[in-house]
């Protein structure tokens, strides 16, 4: 189990779904939430299927002899949240096409929404901080995105897009706090069981939550005897390695589903965030942002379960600016 590092979640512990399971013939998935049905999950699998990179999945044994690392910095953007924004894009009515779209992001949000939309032909504004990072902004606008810069994290951000969204009549498309596009990112837990039937632990990085949460319902759903530990930035204020984490607060959305399906919350530090991004540039040549290498850094640190585990690992984004790459890795 998770170190003494690890925060534990109340209630509804992998043990207690299983006996849910096994006693009252009730499958783990009828315990999910109503907004997000296994069904929803998979409804969205298929809506993506060829519109999104199916990631592979790497083994890693300089980490450990059965760590593997879920590598969803091979997707277009570069990072796992276009599955979300995109899920939530099919799901538009023809009104709300028309009229285009609004969101809040520190990056890969934004480029996810901006890439899709694109080429839907929705038109997209999004509201950044302006501590986004350069690479994550010129991107979003290559991509064809207006975007805003207003306020100095997201949350001062959402404002803006919410003020947006009334102004010129637009759907707001939230990064994590939306039923549609936590199931898009569930869609990263069906892929790795897929290709490992026989998870043990799997290790997710966490901001907002809503890939933690998209995955832990998927997984769980499907074998709920899987450890699943999110892993947090210590310190969210402040200038970042791991901005795309940098987040305050945990999604109302996620935060009800965490407690039911996540067994520990852990928290890393950023100096184990930059080890993690010199290891996987080191030994594997990756590239990896500091949010994208978080649950790299938990294994690495010893707070999370990986020894004697088969382990998947989320790598969640690779946009970090070269500049702020090259400083890291030769801070060694």
């Amino acid at each position: 189990m998770p170190s003494a590092h690890a925060t534990r979640l109340p209630a509804f512990s992998t043990r207690r779904a299983a006996e849910d399971r096994n006693t009252e013939g009730r499958a783990t998935e009828d315990c999910l939430p109503s907004w997000l049905p296994l069904s929803a999950i998979e409804d969205a699998a298929e809506r993506l299927h060829g519109r999104i990179v199916r990631t592979p999945l790497l083994h890693a044994p300089t980490l450990g002899r059965d760590v593997w690392l879920k590598a969803e910095t091979f997707q277009a953007t570069g990072a796992f949240k276009e599955r979300g924004a995109l899920n939530r894009l099919l799901r538009l009515t023809a009104l709300e096409r028309s009229a285009g779209v609004v969101a809040m992001s520190a990056g890969n949000h934004a480029a996810g929404l901006a890439l899709h939309a694109q080429r839907l032909g929705v038109a997209a504004t999004i509201v950044m901080p302006v501590t986004a990072p350069r690479c994550k902004v010129e991107r979003t606008e290559a991509l064809g995105a207006e975007v805003v810069l207003s306020g100095s994290n997201v949350g001062e951000a959402k404002a803006r897009a919410l003020q947006l969204a009334a102004e010129r009549r637009l759907t707001f498309v939230h990064p994590y706090d939306d039923p549609d596009v936590i199931a898009g990112q569930g869609t990263v837990g069906l892929e790795v069981l897929a290709d490992r039937p026989d998870l043990e632990t799997l290790v997710v990085p966490v901001g907002g939550g809503g890939l933690l949460a998209g995955m832990a319902a998927a997984v769980k759903a499907r074998k709920p005897s899987v450890t699943v530990v999110g892993v947090r930035l210590a310190r969210r204020r402040g200038p970042t390695l791991a901005d795309g984490i940098a987040v305050d607060a945990l999604g109302k959305l996620p935060q009800a589903l965490l407690a039911g399906f996540v067994d520990a919350l852990v928290e890393v530090e950023e100096g184990e965030v930059a080890a993690a991004m010199r290891t996987l540039h080191g030994s594997f040549g990756m590239v990896a942002e500091g949010a994208g290498a978080a649950a790299v850094a938990a294994l690495l640190a010893g707070k999370a379960p990986a020894e004697g585990r088969r382990t998947v690992a989320v790598l969640s984004g690779r946009n970090v600016d070269s500049d702020t790459l090259v400083r890291t890795l030769a801070a060694a």
